[in-house]
Parts: structure tokens; sequence; C-alpha cells
């Protein structure tokens, strides 16, 4: 009788998984030319998208009561590069936050006249709509070590608010890892400054060593950061980090590392290099939905980042038995 009862039991999951899974259906690339992408979902159901250009000299938004809507949404350009000295260069990666009634821009940026020379900055807006009013420039974040970095991410946990960015960790090695800091205020470090990951496994160092893009979830009890490894062609892809909601933040030894890369190329389906995800809810408010870019070929001519193709997608993501997020690796869009 139990047999028989779980039997049942696993038939209707199935079945009930593939009606859930078949419900909710993307109109994939979400956005041509758009990589790093960012969506924020307000309360009242307003989805905003923020994503690197081809260019990179501007900061572009769009909204849609939908994740299908953003598709056919009207882009803004809310703010665009200096003409010289900081923030001239190499505009990169902008997320956006309301955070206490106020929107933020996180973004990377280079020189002008030394484009390699990228830092974090900050930009805010008072008005309801972070489409509408003035955004005003509220300079770098400073960090204790000063050199390139990138790919700002903030969020709340038990009441206090943390930065996980990237960062150049040695003069003597190229590459990233990634830190996090609790934070005074939306645009200043507290510290301690804690590294979580450098480049260990082979996965994370091709062409590059690279831990970047990262971006947050909370579920099942836990805090997951998901970022991105390698060089941005057909090897960049998506690892995972995950601690107990419970443990110090600011503990490395409390972080787990998956060793494998829990998002990837599949060339039967033709994705190619995603990574630099972000994480948002679907219309229900409850079904966890990876916002990603990836390439629907594997060769690139020239340099990887002067391709314009990285694609904007999304996808459900489902939950293991154990709680961990479950990317769908075999599957298309």
């Amino acid at each position: 009788m139990n047999v028989l009862r779980f039997f049942v039991f696993a038939t209707v999951m199935s079945i009930s998984n593939t009606i859930f899974s078949q419900t909710i259906e993307f109109e994939n690339p979400i956005a041509e030319e758009r990589a790093d992408p960012w969506v924020y979902k307000t309360d009242d159901g307003i989805y905003y998208l923020i994503a690197s250009v081809p260019e990179y000299d501007k900061i572009v938004i769009r909204k849609a009561n939908s994740i299908n809507g953003l598709k056919s949404a009207e882009e803004k350009n809310v703010w665009f590069k200096h003409k010289s000295g900081v923030m001239g260069h190499h505009i990169w990666a902008p997320e956006l936050h309301k955070i206490d009634g106020t929107w933020y821009i996180y973004f990377a940026a280079g020189e002008a006249e030394n484009i390699w020379n990228i830092r974090m900055w900050v930009l805010s807006n008072d008005s309801e709509n972070p489409m509408e009013g003035e955004w005003k420039e509220e300079g770098q974040i400073k960090t204790q070590r000063d050199s390139f970095s990138l790919d700002a991410t903030t969020f709340e946990h038990n009441g206090k608010r943390y930065l996980i960015w990237a960062q150049n960790l040695s003069e003597k090695k190229h590459g990233t890892g990634l830190l996090i800091s609790e934070m005074e205020n939306p645009t200043t470090l507290k510290g301690p400054e804690v590294v979580l990951t450098e480049p260990d496994f082979s996965w994370e160092k091709i062409k590059y060593n690279v831990n970047e893009g990262p971006a947050v979830i909370k579920r099942n009890g836990k805090v997951f950061v998901t970022y991105s490894a390698s060089a941005t062609n057909h090897n960049y892809c998506i690892g995972l980090l995950s601690i107990d909601e419970g443990a110090n933040l600011l503990e490395a030894s409390n972080w787990y590392k998956s060793p494998a890369p829990v998002f990837s190329t599949n060339e039967e389906v033709k994705r190619f290099g995603p990574g630099h995800n972000s994480f948002t809810t679907s219309e229900d408010g409850e079904t966890v939905i990876l916002i990603y870019h990836a390439r629907d070929y594997k060769e690139i001519i020239g340099n990887e980042l002067s391709d314009p193709n990285r694609a904007t997608r999304a996808r459900v993501v489902e939950w293991t038995e154990t709680g961990f997020p479950d990317f769908l690796q075999q599957s298309g869009d």
C-alpha cells in the first residue's frame, strides 16, 4: 500500500511539474544585444530591465508589466558616460535597486584616458519611476584595496545590508575574486571586506581567472550566490556559493562552493556562454526566474567583449529535494 501511494504521489507530482513547466514560457531572447542583465520587480508587479549595451557608453532602462513584455518595451537612455576622466569608458553591468524609497544604480566604469582603470560607481534617483527624474552621481564605492573592481550587487539580510562585488586581489596576479562587506549606507562600505571566493577550479580559469557577476537568492533556509567564471566566450559559466541563513555571512569558512558549474554551455540547444545573471519572480510572485545572457553561436570573430550578441534570456528555476536551485542544464529555452 505504501509503495502504491508513493507511485501515485510520484505520478501526480510528475504530471504537476510538467504542467507547471508548460504554464510559464518565455519569448527568448527577452532583449537582443543586452548583456549582464538585471531585472528588478516592484511590489506592484512592474518589471525593470537594465543591462550593458554593446557600445559600453550609457545606461538604459526598459519597463513592462510582465517579463515577456520587456521584449517589446520602449527603452530609455537615463545616463551617459563622461567625455573625459572617471566614468568615461567601459560602462558595464548596471544594477537597479530601490532602497528606502530611493532608486540606486550600481555600475562599473573605467576612465576615458585609462580605460581599464575600472571601479564601482553609484547613481541615485528619488523619482517614483526610475525612467523619470534626474539621476544624481553619488560617486565611487571605495574599497580597502584600490584595484580593478566591478559587478557590485547589494542585498539585505537579517536587518543588515551587504555588498558583494568582484575585484582584483593581487597586483602580481590578474583576475578577480568575490568579496563581501556590510554597508554603512547604500553608497558606503562598513567593513570588514571578506574574500568569499577566488578562481580555484579549472572551469573558472579558462583564458582568464574570473569570479564575477554575483547575484543573491534566498530560499529554503539558505543564502545562495551565483557568479560567473572564465572568459566571456563559450567558456563563460555560472558557479554557486551557499550558506545557511543563520550563519555569519562575513566568515568565509561558512560558505560552501560548488566544485562544478551549475549552468554552462549546451551546444545541443544553442546556448553558449551563459552567465552574469540576476533573479526575479514570475507574475505569481513565487516562481523564481533566472535572467541571464548567452549567445546562440560558439565562434566569435575578434575579442569576445567586442561581440555584441550576448542576449538577455529568462528561464524557470526549479529546486532539488535538498533545497538547492536547479537551473535545468540539459533543457533549452
